[in-house]
């Protein structure tokens, strides 16, 4: 048994101290929001994450996890310190903000009496750890040693549970023997697994690791958006393209699903930092700037086929189904469902919308819509459904009695989860994105 302390309680910090607790280690997770703490302690998680609860609950109940707002607590007797504070984009440069972690190394400092590695887990620019060595360093009141690592999270909200207990594979950045064994011992639970447990002996490769990776996963949907947009206008299949390129070995068919593009807060803070990284050093990710543009238009594309379908906004009742930027999470940050929104409530448009978790964060940015019980309610009277979610109560949707109960036979489908084909029988116009955009059986309303 290791002990830890996770610092930060946020996505990265409450999943990954979990999940390591569950390893069986001993992990104190800390927090300056006393209200998130007694919150979680109470049973109630800060952010929807499916299995989560239960996780932090078990852990808690077994002793090995444990919640503080004091830094000195969850440190002592810790053999590794995590840092998992948050990194916010800058809004002018798109750097990452280091405010957060800069004052956690300063108190580490300060708290420090023995031995420990310090390990950035949070997603930070290279140099980071050098930087933060230097300012642990400065704050010691005696002279103490300590190892710097990187630990990158690869973690998908919906899915972080497994991602963290089944991972492709664990970057360990250290130049210290000794932190890279109490590390791997950290993740020894994995080896039954065969998990590969790829150490970098420079550290900043292991910093620069996760925003490659990110940004190679945002090229590649950006450049699946792109080939939709040929397909319409050829009178292509972007599904069937996208199927025919999966199964060339060398690409893969993850992540080639067109539609609104990627959201939440990884792949847009990643990506214009990664960006923001090579201009420091005199260098350009011009394919990741190519790959932010083409996401960030996405939404504009879904508002052309709306008003294709509709006209003009003023005065039609639209119905959203989903507002969080993906399935199996509450997270808005950069949805897509944002900008499609905002366009539609200027033009004029009453808004109706439905989310199975996200509705209470979405009502906080968005208050002039009709939050509704469920899909059908949200479609009910509409002029056109907008599918912006692929949640799986919106996969299997009753078009007979959507028929019934909408004003106008419309859907659009910015996730391509149904086609022409199964939804013109029941009177449907349909629009997709990637896929012809007429056809001589499509049913008009």
């Amino acid at each position: 048994m290791i002990r830890i302390c996770m610092i930060g309680t946020g996505y990265v910090g409450l999943v990954s101290g979990a999940c390591l607790a569950d390893f069986g280690h001993r992990v104190t997770c800390v927090d300056i929001l006393a209200d998130r703490i007694a919150a979680i302690e109470r049973g109630e998680m800060p952010f929807y994450e499916p299995g989560l609860d239960v996780l932090v609950a078990k852990n808690v109940r077994e002793e090995r996890l444990s919640f503080t707002t004091d830094l000195a607590t969850g440190m002592r007797g810790a053999d590794v310190v995590f840092i998992a504070v948050q990194t916010p984009q800058s809004e002018n440069s798109g750097e990452a903000d280091l405010t957060y972690v800069w004052e956690v190394g300063k108190q580490i400092g300060q708290l420090l009496d023995s031995y420990k590695v310090v390990v950035t887990k949070s997603t930070v620019p290279v140099g980071t750890a050098r930087k933060l060595q230097a300012i642990i360093r400065a704050a010691l009141p005696a002279p103490v040693e300590f190892d710097m690592a990187s630990n990158p999270e690869f973690l998908r909200e919906g899915s972080s549970i497994e991602d963290f207990m089944r991972p492709d594979r664990v970057v360990i950045g250290t130049e210290s023997p000794r932190a890279e064994a109490l590390m791997r011992a950290i993740y020894r639970p994995l080896f039954l697994l065969d998990t590969p447990i790829f150490h970098c002996p420079r550290i900043e490769t292991a910093e620069l690791i996760k925003y490659a990776s990110n940004s190679f996963l945002a090229v590649k949907i950006s450049f699946i958006n792109e080939i939709a947009a040929i397909a319409e206008r050829v009178g292509a299949d972007v599904s069937q393209i996208a199927k025919a390129m999966g199964l060339d070995r060398r690409i893969g068919g993850k992540f080639l699903h067109a539609g609104l593009g990627y959201g939440g807060s990884c792949f847009p803070k990643d990506t214009h930092a990664l960006c923001h990284i090579a201009r420091e050093h005199g260098e350009r990710m011009s394919i990741v700037e190519a790959a932010v543009a083409v996401n960030a238009g996405l939404p504009e594309r879904a508002i052309a086929k709306a008003r294709d379908l509709l006209g003009d906004f003023a005065g039609k009742t639209v119905a959203l189904l989903g507002l969080s930027f993906k399935p199996n999470t509450d997270d808005i940050r950069c949805a897509g469902s944002r900008p499609i929104a905002r366009r539609l409530l200027d033009g004029g448009a009453r808004l109706r919308v439905h989310d199975p978790v996200a509705m209470d964060n979405y009502r906080r940015v968005f208050p002039e819509p009709t939050y509704c019980k469920s899909a059908y309610d949200a479609c009910e009277g509409a002029d056109l459904a907008i599918l912006v979610t692929e949640w799986n109560e919106y996969r299997q949707l009753d078009f007979d009695h959507l028929g019934e109960i909408m004003k106008a036979r419309r859907l659009l489908d910015c996730r391509n989860v149904y086609s022409r084909e199964l939804v013109a029988p029941f009177g449907f116009t349909y629009r997709s994105f990637g896929r012809p955009e007429l056809a001589d059986h499509e049913v008009k309303a």
